[in-house]
């Protein structure tokens, strides 16, 4: 039983989250590679976070007192958290040269709440 709920959640991730079956393409192979793009995203997401730290992914929680931080991180919350870290590395490399060190990080951490 806990086989078939996991695949439910996962089937349902895949629709809610990641969009799978909400593609508008006109013809049945674009569908098909539209929705294998789909599987792919969620794919990678799920294999970056099971390398993540438990504080990357649920960090945003502490800034919501009506979420659990306790609960485990769903995929929408893995998804963001991997989001936040490649926002980051774009947002670091588009700073201007000079910037001290916690400048930067001011700066960054800053345009990611605002991007959250």
């Amino acid at each position: 039983m806990a086989g078939r709920f996991a695949l439910e959640t996962t089937f349902r991730d895949l629709k809610q989250v990641v969009g799978a079956g909400h593609q508008q393409v006109r013809r049945f192979a674009a569908n098909v590679g539209a929705f294998h793009v789909c599987l792919w995203t969620f794919v990678m997401t799920e294999a970056w976070a099971s390398t993540a730290t438990p504080e990357t992914l649920v960090g945003h929680r502490a800034t919501a007192p009506w979420d659990d931080a306790a609960r485990r991180p769903s995929h929408a919350d893995k998804r963001r958290g991997w989001q936040r870290e490649w926002q980051g590395k774009e947002i670091r490399a588009a700073l201007r040269p000079g910037m001290t060190e916690a400048e930067i990080q001011a700066a960054a951490e800053r345009l990611l709440d605002l991007a959250a």
